[in-house]
């Protein structure tokens, strides 16, 4: 994505995380200046520490914070405590534009993790911060998570999605965040539908594992929402350009860099 150069200075909440770490990258490209509010830094948001130092003069906020959990009570927790500090500090510095990352389906698939996440974006949607909310539909680093996360075999739910690189929601927010709050957005999504375990079977391979990669369908509405398409797009929306095929050997390449390292 190209911007016209922005001198902003751009807070990124969870700003040492996967997709964080490519919103800081991204802020940077774009001219600005950005601030990363995590606890390696001393912004505890749960807490509701250092937060207040760490928006002085910011334009603008991007949330990207996670809770890696699939209970319900913990996801809740988490996002309603975290966004509720968040949100409480920007009104306190004047904050004009808060960007919310969210994810495709949560309003369809009734999962633990998927509760929290629909709590953080009705605070941030309700609230007196001018707000946009964007929701991806899942990266295709999850297939890497995935594969960190398991043992010596790796199941997954069956789910139909339409992946997208995360380096490119990183540019998208950053976009977003230069102009006006709009809410909800329209839905953002990779190029093309994919079984997500079969996506995760591949990298393995490409890896040269052999770990088998198990689909199983969960129980439930969620379940069947998850394997029958509750994860899509809903209608039109941008959608990203590099596709899984094209992705996958340059992961390899930097995740082979990376164990050398």
């Amino acid at each position: 994505m190209l911007w016209e150069k922005v001198e902003m200075r751009i807070a990124v909440a969870g700003g040492t995380g996967l997709i964080g770490r490519m919103v800081v990258n991204a802020v940077r490209r774009s001219g600005g200046t950005a601030v990363v509010l995590a606890c390696s830094v001393g912004v505890d948001l749960v807490a509701s520490v250092g937060i207040d130092t760490a928006l002085e003069g910011a334009d603008a906020v991007i949330d990207v914070t996670n809770v890696v959990t699939m209970g319900r009570r913990k996801s809740v927790r988490f996002f309603a405590s975290a966004g509720r500090n968040l949100l409480a500090a920007e009104r306190r510095a004047g904050i004009g534009h808060h960007v919310t990352l969210s994810l495709v389906g949560v309003d369809r698939v009734d999962v633990g993790y998927y509760a929290g996440k629909r709590r953080q974006e009705q605070l941030a949607l309700s609230g007196d911060v001018p707000t946009t909310v964007l929701r991806s539909t899942h990266f295709y680093e999850f297939a890497s998570q995935a594969l960190q996360r398991s043992g010596p075999v790796v199941l997954l739910p069956r789910m139909l999605g339409q992946p997208i690189a995360a380096r490119e929601v990183a540019d998208m927010l950053v976009g977003v965040a230069h102009g006006e709050p709009r809410g909800l957005l329209p839905d953002l999504a990779g190029p093309a539908l994919l079984h997500v375990p079969d996506m995760v079977r591949r990298l393995a391979r490409a890896r040269g594992s052999r770990r088998p990669v198990l689909a199983v369908r969960l129980p439930g509405a969620a379940g069947s929402a998850m394997a029958s398409g509750g994860l899509l797009p809903a209608g039109g929306g941008p959608r990203g350009r590099q596709t899984f095929e094209e992705w996958l050997p340059l992961h390899v390449v930097y995740h082979l860099g990376q164990q050398a390292d």
